[in-house]
């Protein structure tokens, strides 16, 4: 985008990514050399960290997993995890609750194969419903690195039922897939 400076249109990029962001996409996205997609986020970095003289946001810029992503700051964990627990809605949408099902009766599952069951991205529905604590990391696969993901006690609470043993059988909601068959003989 000519006229937008690259750090901006970095940033902007970076509010919506689910994923962290390599300096290879970021410089393709923005049709810039690496070299300067490296400084532009080099100086993303010290600006919300409040050097010469700014203001030190809230999040922050960091790298991970071969990527860029932005972070809220360790000290502002508590205030976030409050805002969370207490003033978000307490209805979860419908891509929630499906994807709650999913890890429910298939856990511990990854989202890659929740993406792959419900055929969606699921990355936003998965931190909201980690953030909610009705579902929490149990375990990185050690061939894969994929992050394995249970229900939790909250869960149970939120049901009220004492172990997922209690949910119902989910076979008799689900077609048998004869429909379209010929039952005759073959």
């Amino acid at each position: 985008m000519s006229g937008v400076a690259v750090d901006r249109q970095i940033e902007a990029i970076l509010m919506v990514a689910d994923e962290p962001q390599s300096l290879v996409a970021l410089a393709t996205a923005v049709g810039s050399p690496v070299a300067v997609v490296r400084q532009a986020v080099e100086r993303l970095v010290a600006d919300f960290d409040g050097e010469d003289g700014g203001i030190r946001r809230g999040f922050e810029l960091r790298e991970v997993g071969g990527g860029w992503r932005f972070y809220v700051r360790g000290d502002l964990d508590a205030v976030v995890d409050q805002f969370v627990q207490t003033e978000n809605p307490s209805r979860l949408s419908q891509a929630a609750l499906e994807t709650l099902a999913v890890v429910a009766y298939k856990q511990p599952v990854t989202r890659s194969q929740i993406a792959s069951i419900r055929a969606v991205n699921v990355d936003g529905v998965v931190r909201t419903l980690t953030a909610r604590g009705l579902i929490a990391e149990s375990f990185t696969d050690s061939e894969t690195g994929a992050i394995n993901y249970v229900t939790t006690d909250l869960l149970l609470v939120q049901l009220g039922i004492n172990s997922l043993d209690e949910l119902p059988l989910i076979s008799p909601l689900l077609e048998d897939g004869a429909e379209g068959f010929d039952n005759g003989s073959v």
